[in-house]
């Protein structure tokens, strides 16, 4: 009448599960690390900017 839940199906077949969850949180927890690595990308550009910057404005101030 009702479908088999994941707790109470033969071995294999909870293997399966697990194995497919586990595969769907690794894609998961590989997105959200590309998502924070390109953070980290722009912010590393934005400091490396305004340091070029601030140099550019210190040696234009001291001539």
């Amino acid at each position: 009448m009702f479908p088999p839940f994941a707790c109470c199906s033969d071995g294999d077949h909870g293997r399966d599960s697990m194995r497919r969850h586990q595969e769907r949180k690794l894609r998961m927890l590989r997105f959200w690390r590309d998502g924070v690595e390109r953070q980290l990308a722009a912010v590393t550009a934005a400091i490396s900017t305004l340091e070029q910057q601030m140099q550019r404005d210190e040696s234009a101030a001291s001539n």
